[in-house]
């Protein structure tokens, strides 16, 4: 007992003379503090307090410019009021330019600001009268050069009754009548990739899982027995996939219902997901989607992606295995967990093929191109069939193909899901990023024995016909077309400089023109609410005939207009299975629909 207590009082010593000469040497251990105040949130603006300490002669803070979306957004334009202070003084304080202010003065700098957010969705940050959603990036100023240090944010004058969650260490406290929670992470970007959701809503914790994962559902209309089912063997599924989990408690943030109206969508970060949907019935292939990134995008990540730069564009060829294989394993997760029947994921897998094929552009841009240009996507012009293809879907379809290829040369004995996790242990576990389709490449090559270099040349860097005629049939399924229609809106909309949506390239004999829509009227309402970020894929999920409330305006006045969803023929392919195909295909194909892995030969001879 004596040596023992003596030897732990030695160690407290050594640490403690360490954190001295730690705090003595080097700034590095600094903890940047974040005060946010959620007063009156019925006013929508949140009003920050920024505590930088240690600086010497002068300091530069920034807004990002962009996050969550692959888009520039320029979040300073939300900021006002901006001031800030040497101790008890008003410090020199000048604008650089649209993200960057330079503060003179020295020891403790403190900088105040407003910045108003009542923006839906989990692409954006809101405060109103029912909650708070904070994507940190979108509200929280950095130093540039100090990035990798501590971070703290309080959340204050929190209304009564609220709660808060986030994939963070919290500490929640009432003083005086006062609510503050605080929450800490290890860096700005750590944090800045942390929602927070604030107010009244259901928290709890999916059944048997562990490491925990909490579940934070904003909104109505949902039925929890399901959600947790759902969510617990999507989680179950994939952490078994991957061997284990990457982190140590994990969030999911749902608005469901009404709280999602006109945001739909998901939004992946390091330890948490935020989805946003009106039916319920979409969330478990989202979850499943964003779930999957913990590993594909958040640990096995792209170079180019690495470390995130906010004040500009970060271009990458890679998104199409980034995004576009994480569906593959989406949908893979969906039948594997019995949560799909094979038809349901047969059909999805049709669609993808069908809205990459019905896309003209899909005969000159590549997935790589489409990739690099994931930047455009803000603009309605570059969403149009004619000009882009997504990566999502000629990921998804890539990844497919890859898995079918994989397998048919090692005799079934390897697969997709082998290759994925070969990534996550030669790169994520190594904290190393991936040289984009280079790296992809090679470690497909590594699993299955053989080049790929002719398939990735082809079809990924260039965009030559898919070949599924020849790659199908080696999984035991076939390719049919047939005629379909599908909803069309009859013409786009562009935003402009200040962020307004104008009607564009409207068809002259669609519903919307005979209702009175014209080119140039500005959107201000859409089903009443903003009009919606990818409108392609809106009104893709939309009913032929269903109505569309718009609210424009016209000169200087505005006008309601109604119109119904018109439709259109298209060709429409549909994955089948091959009654004929022999028993090496057949084999592969129940491989892809279970997640298993067993040779052909050994199989035979075990009959």
């Amino acid at each position: 007992m004596m040596i023992l207590q003596a030897r732990r009082l030695s160690v407290l010593r050594i640490l403690f003379a360490a954190f001295l000469l730690a705090l003595v040497t080097s700034g590095a251990g600094a903890t940047i503090r974040y005060t946010v105040s959620i007063e009156h949130p019925e006013r929508h603006i949140f009003h920050v307090t920024m505590e930088i300490p240690d600086v010497t002669g002068e300091v530069a803070v920034q807004m990002p410019a962009w996050n969550t979306l692959y888009q520039i957004r320029d979040f300073s334009a939300h900021v006002r009021e901006v001031e800030a202070f040497a101790g008890a003084n008003r410090a020199a304080l000048e604008k650089m330019d649209k993200l960057t202010w330079r503060i003179t003065g020295n020891g403790t700098i403190t900088v105040r600001y407003a910045t108003y957010w009542d923006e839906r969705g989990p692409f954006a940050t809101q405060l109103n009268a029912d909650h708070a959603f904070i994507n940190p990036a979108m509200i929280l100023m950095y130093v540039p050069t100090r990035r990798p240090e501590d971070v703290k944010l309080d959340l204050n004058e929190i209304p009564g009754g609220w709660v808060a969650a986030a994939a963070l260490p919290a500490l929640d406290e009432s003083m005086g009548g006062a609510h503050m929670i605080e929450f800490t992470a290890r860096s700005y970007d750590a944090m800045s990739d942390t929602p927070i959701e604030a107010g009244n809503f259901e928290l709890f914790d999916l059944p048997g899982m562990t490491p925990p994962v909490t579940v934070a559902v904003h909104g109505d209309k949902w039925k929890k027995k399901e959600v947790e089912e759902e969510l617990r063997r999507i989680c179950t599924y994939e952490l078994k996939l991957m061997e284990g989990a990457p982190y140590e408690h994990y969030t999911f943030i749902l608005h469901l219902g009404q709280a999602a109206a006109g945001a739909g969508g998901g939004m992946e970060h390091a330890n948490s997901t935020a989805i946003s949907l009106r039916s319920e019935e979409e969330l478990p292939n989202i979850a499943a989607h964003e779930f999957f990134h913990l590993w594909n995008v958040k640990r096995i990540r792209p170079a180019t992606l690495d470390p995130v730069d906010y004040t500009k564009e970060q271009y990458t060829r890679a998104l199409w295995f980034a995004e576009g294989v994480t569906s593959t394993y989406a949908a893979y997760t969906m039948v594997r967990t019995q949560l799909w029947s094979k038809d349901k994921f047969y059909f999805d897998l049709s669609q993808q093929i069908s809205g990459l094929e019905g896309r003209p552009a899909n005969r000159w841009q590549s997935a790589e191109e489409s990739s690099l240009d994931a930047w455009l996507e803000k603009y309605p012009l570059y969403n149009r069939p004619e000009e882009s293809v997504s990566y999502y879907a000629k990921g998804q379809v890539l990844g497919v193909l890859l898995d079918i290829l994989i397998r048919d040369r090692t005799d079934n004995e390897k697969s997709l899901d082998d290759f994925l996790r070969a990534m996550n242990h030669e790169f994520a576990k190594q904290d190393k990023p991936y040289r984009d389709s280079l790296d992809i490449r090679l470690s497909a090559e590594q699993v299955a024995g053989g080049s790929f270099e002719d398939f990735f040349r082809k079809y990924v860097s260039h965009a030559e016909p898919l070949p599924y005629s020849q790659v199908f049939p080696l999984a035991g399924l076939d390719l049919r077309t047939t005629q379909r229609k599908r909803p069309v809106l009859g013409f786009f909309f562009e935003r402009g400089a200040t962020g307004e949506a104008v009607v564009q390239d409207l068809d002259a004999e669609s519903s919307a023109a005979q209702a009175g829509l014209r080119s140039g009227d500005v959107i201000l309402t859409w089903n009443g609410s903003e009009p919606p970020r990818n409108v392609e894929r809106w009104v893709y999920s939309q009913k032929a005939r269903s109505v569309v409330h718009l609210r424009v305006r016209r000169d200087d006045r505005e006008i309601s207009i109604d119109f119904r969803i018109d439709e259109v023929t298209e060709t429409f392919y549909q994955v089948v299975e091959d009654s004929h195909a022999n028993a090496k295909a057949k084999r592969i194909r129940e491989g892809i629909l279970r997640g298993t892995t067993q040779p052909v030969t050994a199989s035979a001879s075990k009959r």
